[in-house]
């Protein structure tokens, strides 16, 4: 398990942020979902929290198998996605994401990120101290100015240290804004990253990490870029903008469009299979149900107990992958 702490300053105030979090996540996975790739909204509903009051509950699949690296890519089926589960009590959320492989032997896999806001510039070291910790976590400051982004997902547009915004007049993001910036704010993530296989958990870990990094460091970028897209509309105004484009994206991934309910009447806590209080039964790091293995069931000798992967300087390797990843008689394997 590997956890740390990421701490991310943005020009805005946390009640303007509610606004444009919201926006920059619905406009951000529309330009990055193509057909058979990106995030299906499944659903997107209210959701009363005896501890937290209302929020919102959604749920997602993320499909990106095209997006993982080569080794990866060695263990897993041609379709495979990521389900994620997120309970939104703003300034407070907690988001989950759970591997979603048909097929029990495969590591268990998950992440778990708590998430709060405050309007300050990063300085709260207690935020998170609710439960006592094993060990001493990671903080991590990103600067959305003049932090590295990966070169695919750079654009002048979208850079804070040559953006100014038409409405607010903030941006031109100079060396050391943080500590001149009026007003300012800053996400406090927690996220922990669990990978349990022998031989490989270190490395997924690590990697996994560097991709929340490089997503929260583009998602703050553009939620401060998008300003004058969002900074007028309401909370019920970009509601609906998120519906109408939650549609739009199962569309263009070509799957069928679910019934998404954004009304203001919560559904009752039993009308979904769902914890009755998110946040007072933090989610499980455990894979879920149908991913485990009977107890009564007896191991086979033939189950591996370790993953070995296919050395990618032999292009001769005559690496096939276990027959549980047959999809159809007709499906090629993964290569």
């Amino acid at each position: 398990m590997l956890l740390k702490e990421y701490r991310i300053c943005m020009p805005l105030t946390v009640e303007e942020y509610r606004i444009g979090q919201l926006y920059m996540i619905s406009k951000h996975s529309h330009e990055q979902s193509e057909r058979g790739e990106g995030v299906e909204v499944v659903q997107n509903e209210p959701y009363e929290d005896p501890n937290y009051g209302p929020g919102q509950f959604t749920e997602k699949r993320i499909y990106l198998n095209n997006k993982l690296p080569s080794w990866a890519r060695a263990v897993v089926p041609k379709i495979f996605y990521v389900t994620e589960k997120a309970w939104n009590y703003y300034p407070y959320t907690i988001t989950g994401n759970y591997s979603c492989l048909l097929c029990s032997f495969l590591p268990k896999f998950s992440i778990h990120v708590e998430t709060k806001y405050e309007d300050n510039k990063g300085i709260n070291d207690n935020i998170f101290d609710t439960e006592p910790r094993d060990e001493e976590t990671e903080v991590c400051f990103i600067d959305i100015a003049y932090d590295e982004i990966p070169e695919r997902y750079y654009k002048e547009s979208e850079d804070p240290r040559y953006f100014k915004s038409e409405k607010t007049t903030r941006g031109l993001l100079k060396e050391g804004w943080r500590d001149t910036q009026d007003p300012i704010m800053c996400s406090y993530k927690l996220v922990t990253v669990k990978f349990e296989v022998w031989g490989l958990q270190t490395r997924v870990e690590q990697f996994v990490h560097k991709v929340v990094r490089d997503v929260l460091l583009l998602g703050h970028r553009q939620a401060f870029a998008w300003v004058d897209e969002w900074i007028d509309m309401t909370i019920e105004e970009v509601r609906e903008y998120e519906r109408a484009t939650q549609e739009a994206t199962n569309k263009k991934l070509g799957t069928f469009p679910p019934a998404i309910s954004i009304s203001e009447t919560p559904l009752p806590a039993c009308a979904r299979s769902g914890p009755s209080s998110a946040p007072s039964t933090p989610l499980s790091t455990e894979a879920p149900d149908f991913l485990s293995v009977p107890k009564d069931r007896p191991r086979k000798k033939s189950a591996p107990e370790t993953l070995t992967l296919p050395d990618p300087a032999r292009r001769d390797s005559a690496f096939r992958l276990p027959s549980l990843f047959s999809w159809g008689p007709s499906t090629p394997q993964p290569e």
